[in-house]
């Protein structure tokens, strides 16, 4: 019986101690989190003032952002009696295994990193990863992914090491793009008079480049059609409208000439025995 007093004299003053420190523990998570998320803000704002690229800031956040609560957690672990030096020693023996189970995610926060500095793009730009047909505008990059959205206002997240280890293509990254346009005509068909047409077309596009190289060829005489070019440069942002314009401006015009636009089609001559047992074609 005394044993048991004991005991208890014992083991309640220390139940506790441990459930106050429990306590304790959620409650300082709980304000160190809002402390976290309010230093983050300010890291955020400060970036975007100093001129600190849109990249840089989303990635330089979420890096900084995983280090706090990284010490706020260790913070914690040491308020319950856990040695620092311990813990060190725990993360330093883990350390293996985890980077093992992690390569893709350390492959990730590399290929991050790689961006950042040689940056192949750029938030705003628009990119295709050609291997995994991923393609949209670059909304955010941060530690291990990179945040896409598309034209159909679908958000899609691409690891950073997939960005870096395959080909990309960066629509939007200079200031123009060149137009290049083909459209086959009817061998019976004007040919100069469908040349002048796209000429007139283009001169009376306000978008296009009018300083810059203009030219209106024949690309090919192929086995249905003669195949007419036309070349023209025009701001990024003006290159799908200024497309889709001359495409139906082409086939409008050329109908309203007689110009044909000719479909792929085939030719069969039939030749078949007469009376006399001699072919004839036809």
């Amino acid at each position: 019986m005394k044993y048991l007093e004991m005991l208890r004299e014992n083991t309640l003053p220390m139940v506790g101690t441990f459930c106050l420190k429990v306590i304790l523990a959620i409650v300082i998570y709980l304000i160190c989190s809002r402390v976290i998320k309010w230093l983050c803000t300010i890291l955020r704002k400060s970036m975007t003032k100093a001129g600190v690229p849109a990249e840089g800031v989303s990635f330089i956040n979420s890096l900084a952002k995983v280090g706090l609560y990284a010490l706020l957690i260790f913070s914690i672990a040491t308020q319950f009696g856990v040695q620092a030096t311990s813990v060190a020693a725990l993360l330093a023996s883990a350390g293996v295994g985890v980077s093992l189970a992690l390569q893709g995610g350390l492959s990730n926060l590399a290929g991050g990193v790689i961006i950042l500095i040689f940056k192949p793009f750029t938030v705003g730009d628009y990119i295709i990863e050609d291997t995994g047909n991923h393609e949209g505008t670059v909304q955010k990059i941060e530690m291990y992914y990179t945040t896409l959205l598309t034209m159909d206002n679908q958000r899609v997240m691409v690891p950073n090491a997939t960005l870096t280890n395959n080909i990309i293509t960066n629509v939007t990254a200079m200031d123009q793009r060149k137009l290049d346009i083909k459209v086959g005509i009817s061998y019976d068909s004007d040919l100069k008079r469908a040349k002048e047409i796209l000429m007139g077309l283009i001169e009376q596009e306000e978008r296009i480049a009018k300083d810059n190289e203009i030219q209106v060829f024949v690309d090919a005489l192929a086995d249905s059609c003669v195949r007419l070019g036309l070349r023209a440069w025009v701001k990024t942002e003006h290159y799908w409208d200024v497309r889709w314009k001359l495409n139906e401006e082409i086939k409008t015009s050329f109908e309203a000439a007689g110009i044909r636009i000719p479909y792929p089609q085939m030719e069969i001559h039939v030749k078949k025995e007469g009376k006399d047992g001699k072919k004839s074609g036809r």
